[in-house]
């Protein structure tokens, strides 16, 4: 919970606020860019809502921080609202889980509601508002993890849902050596018709993206939207294994179609495919220029 004593003095005044418990993930401000914004590197209310709609993206951000460091001064009367909500539609079956975790410094995870069994997209946190709506939605037949920093409660939702859990085996750690399906190579696997999961090592040695009807790609931590370079990007200062070989990946994830970048950190892009194919080969220049 956040606590009201050490409420940022940045925050404007009002019922919303932020705590210095922050860590400057971003997840609040890429949710509810109406209220928070980022300042001295942490978040702050700059905008108290003024509607239920801006109240309820609000609230989806105090039950999506990784840290509890959003707070309001009064009990929130439309909590429960708030966490029927989640996971948040983004597209078609697509969708948000909120309830980022801490143990994957806040990364966004997601939902792909499936005929042939339910896609759970990275970890969220394990917790009985989200676990209860995934039940309703037909639980999880996969937990897809695109690399060994996002797996936060893999373990939790395995044991609950009987999931087989996906992982790369150059990404495999001492937490997921029981991860029933370890892939291997560099070839693209097809998990299911119009499911398909790509090799992209750079980040680390064993990430993946998958991509989803060619429309949707989550990329974990490989690519994401700067809407300070307003542009597609990955991240130099994490790459932890090899810039050059993420260059490599990404130049051959350019000859993909998608809309949309679902990333794990950083913010989402949707746009058409033409639009996207520009953005990605720009990003490709930009990593070999820097």
């Amino acid at each position: 919970m956040a606590h009201l004593n050490l409420r940022r003095p940045q925050n404007v005044s009002g019922d919303f606020y932020v705590d210095t418990s922050c860590i400057d993930c971003d997840t609040c401000r890429w949710m509810a860019p109406e209220v928070f914004t980022e300042v001295d590197e942490q978040s702050a209310v700059y905008h108290q809502p003024v509607n239920e709609a801006q109240t309820l993206v609000a609230l989806q951000a105090l039950l999506a921080c990784p840290t509890s460091s959003i707070g309001t001064v009064e009990k929130p009367q439309d909590i429960k609202v708030a966490q029927q909500s989640f996971p948040i539609p983004v597209e078609d079956n697509v969708y948000h889980c909120g309830y980022h975790s801490e143990n994957s410094y806040g990364a966004a995870s997601y939902f792909i509601e499936l005929p042939l069994g339910n896609i759970l997209v990275d970890s969220p946190r394990f917790t009985p508002p989200l676990v209860k709506r995934l039940e309703k939605m037909g639980g999880i037949r996969y937990m897809y993890l695109t690399h060994r920093d996002d797996v936060a409660d893999h373990q939790k939702f395995a044991e609950h849902f009987q999931c087989q859990r996906i992982l790369h085996e150059d990404d495999i750690t001492s937490g997921t050596r029981d991860v029933e399906i370890q892939l291997t190579g560099t070839e693209p696997f097809e998990l299911a018709p119009d499911v398909l999961i790509i090799p992209v090592p750079g980040h680390s040695k064993g990430h993946t993206v998958l991509l989803y009807k060619n429309k949707f790609l989550f990329t974990g931590d490989h690519l994401a939207w700067s809407d300070e370079l307003h542009q597609l990007y990955a991240f130099p200062d994490y790459s932890w294994y090899s810039w050059s070989e993420q260059i490599k990946s990404m130049h051959k994830l350019a000859e993909y179609s998608f809309e949309w970048v679902l990333p794990g950190h950083g913010r989402r892009y949707h746009a058409d495919v033409e639009t996207m194919k520009k953005q990605m080969y720009k990003c490709v220049e930009w990593m070999e220029a820097i």
